[in-house]
């Protein structure tokens, strides 16, 4: 999901419920903080010598003890707009870092406005070769793919 699109679903459906629905069915904890709304640039270089570019806006979110507090669509969206100098463009990916056990990324797959409130769904994300025609891949490069059990 991109920024716009984010920044729409929330400002539609103000002073309500967001709920962040994990890749595998969880919940992140209802009283998450969003605690950083940030711009990541990254410039990189294949193993087959392409220069590339990706640029995404990743909400950091943070469970803590406060087991009362609760953020809404209303909160959010003025934290969005309180960053979007620092974001420059709103065609931007959105994604939530979050730690469980480890830190990750997810990106923001779908908004789904329901009876509790707007659900957002995180995919996943997955490394890849980026150049399997320079490097040498082959053609059955996703087979290894996730084949390691309760991992994707």
């Amino acid at each position: 999901m991109i920024l716009d699109d984010f920044v729409r679903v929330l400002a539609e459906n103000p002073a309500v419920a967001l709920h962040l629905m994990l890749p595998d069915g969880s919940f992140v904890p209802a009283h998450y903080h969003v605690t950083e709304v940030g711009r990541v640039h990254k410039d990189f270089i294949d193993c087959g010598g392409t220069t590339r570019t990706t640029t995404t806006c990743v909400l950091q979110v943070w469970v803590a003890g406060d087991t009362e507090h609760r953020l809404d669509t209303t909160k959010l969206a003025m934290i969005v707009r309180l960053a979007a100098p620092l974001l420059k463009a709103t065609d931007l990916p959105v994604e939530v870092e979050y730690e469980s056990c480890f830190v990750s990324q997810y990106p923001v797959t779908a908004a789904e406005v329901t009876p509790s409130g707007v659900l957002l769904h995180l995919g996943t994300k997955h490394t890849a070769c980026l150049a399997m025609d320079r490097c040498g891949v082959g053609a059955n490069a996703d087979a290894a793919c996730c084949t390691t059990p309760g991992c994707c």
